[in-house]
């Protein structure tokens, strides 16, 4: 991929992402606690395998 159009993609999304916390913050909020959550709930569960290996 070139830099070029690496470049216009992240400014697309970051230009997409501020349009939404702007336009509909409660939303964005949401998403950005289940995306939390689901990163905990993956991060415990990776643990928990790890404490039943030993």
């Amino acid at each position: 991929m070139s830099k070029g159009l690496r470049r216009f993609l992240i400014f697309v999304v970051v230009a997409v992402l501020l349009f939404f916390v702007i336009s509909q913050p409660e939303g964005a909020a949401d998403v950005v606690r289940s995306i939390v959550a689901i990163i905990g709930e993956a991060l415990s569960s990776i643990a928990q395998f790890f404490r039943s290996l030993f």
